[in-house]
């Protein structure tokens, strides 16, 4: 006795329809899937018009932001990196660093000036 007996060559050719069907159905039409729009507030409405492909508000912040960020990558970091850089590392005498001046004493002369520091004045009856 060889090959399928009728009850299951009918089951086979069963199961081979429901499967072909089965696949057939997995197909999206070109109406599906089917979304129902959903009804916006006020703040909903501009994000819709705003996020809009080409939209000259999108258009005008993405240009901003690219604006930006070219200012701060190109522009401000760098110039930051090389004025650390010569202010610390290069300059003989840098602004940033202040030395402590050189002290004075009644009698000396100041070098800008030219002038003469005056005695202390004699004062009685403090310690």
């Amino acid at each position: 006795m060889s090959g399928y007996s009728p009850d299951e060559k009918l089951r086979v050719e069963q199961i081979t329809k429901l499967r072909r069907q089965w696949l057939k159905d997995q197909e999206l039409s070109p109406r599906e899937p089917v979304v129902k729009p959903q009804a916006h507030g006020a703040l909903g409405k501009f994000w819709a018009g705003f996020l809009e492909p080409k939209s000259l508000w999108r258009l005008y912040t993405y240009k901003a932001y690219r604006g930006g960020v070219f200012a701060i990558t190109r522009v401000l970091i760098p110039a930051w990196i090389i004025h650390y850089y010569m202010k610390y590392h290069v300059a003989k005498r840098p602004y940033g660093i202040v030395e402590l001046k050189p002290k004075l004493f009644p009698g000396d002369t100041i070098l800008e000036t030219g002038e003469v520091v005056p005695d202390l004045p004699e004062s009685h009856g403090h310690h």
